[in-house]
């Protein structure tokens, strides 16, 4: 048997900048993400902080939309009012009457939502959240295992193919590409703590070399260990301009000041390029 108990209090996106998880300026970048329903995936190992992450960001999500949220165990406490919660439900000792996390994102489609949040990806059900995303479904939200962000559309790639669909490879990581925007990177660090790594963008998927094409916005950087056996890390914006300017720019979202600052300084060094 396995507990998991999560803290009464909730872990807010103030709180984790005031553990040093993330910087205010990581913060409020993906405050613009998400209220400009881009579709984000929150990867990392156990343990990494990927659901208290996921709940931190539902706090973005504007108070008057339609949030469902699926799940294999119910674990998330997104902080919205409007939220429906469905849990999935393994089969009785006949093998009846079980309720598969598929089965809950098809009724899902049939609710009008504005927002489908799902706990965690694990198996075939990652095909049907890629097909919603590029489907007109638009700030979804889902975790998955991986390690890296470019492991993680491999991870997904692998999880579409178990699936009863059969469809070409090439024409499934294009749907990934072009369903997920931005990949958000949790580590738990050999110190212990729990820290936002990546924040990067997926552009597309490039036929002709097999890869996709991905650019780090934000980018965890280390140095040295601190006597009490600390790291030294910074969460610094790259200075990249995001391909999802003009998607922010709709919804009525500027990017934050430290962001274009950062871009700027990569203009007028050549080096940084």
């Amino acid at each position: 048997m396995s507990i998991r108990r999560f803290s009464k209090e909730t872990l807010t996106v103030e709180r984790l900048v005031g553990f040093g998880a993330l910087t205010a300026d990581a913060a409020a970048f993906l405050h613009a993400l998400v209220a400009s329903k881009l579709n984000i995936v929150i990867a990392g190992g156990t343990g990494s902080g990927k659901t208290s992450m996921l709940n931190a960001l539902s706090s973005f999500i504007p108070p008057g939309e339609r949030v469902v949220v699926i799940e294999d165990s119910r674990e998330l406490q997104l902080q919205r009012p409007h939220v429906l919660q469905l849990e999935a439900r393994p089969p009785d000792p006949k093998g009846k009457g079980g309720v598969s996390i598929r089965d809950l994102f098809k009724a899902t489609l049939r609710m009008r939502p504005d927002r489908v949040v799902v706990g965690e990806i694990r198996s075939g059900e990652a095909l049907d959240l890629i097909q919603a995303m590029t489907s007109g479904h638009g700030g979804s939200l889902t975790t998955v295992h991986a390690t890296y962000p470019r492991d993680t559309l491999t991870r997904l790639e692998t999880m579409c193919l178990m699936s009863d669909v059969e469809m070409p490879l090439t024409a499934m990581r294009m749907q990934i590409a072009s369903g997920i925007n931005i990949l958000v990177q949790v580590s738990r660090l050999a110190d212990g703590r729990r820290k936002l790594t990546h924040i990067t963008e997926v552009l597309g998927f490039d036929a002709s070399t097999g890869a996709y094409l991905l650019q780090d916005l934000f980018l965890r950087t280390y140095g040295g260990v601190l006597p009490g056996g600390e790291i030294q890390t910074a969460l610094l914006p790259t200075g990249v301009m995001p391909r999802c300017a003009p998607q922010l720019q709709e919804h009525g979202v500027e990017l934050p000041a430290a962001v274009l600052a950062a871009v700027e300084q990569r203009r007028q060094d050549p080096g940084l390029r």
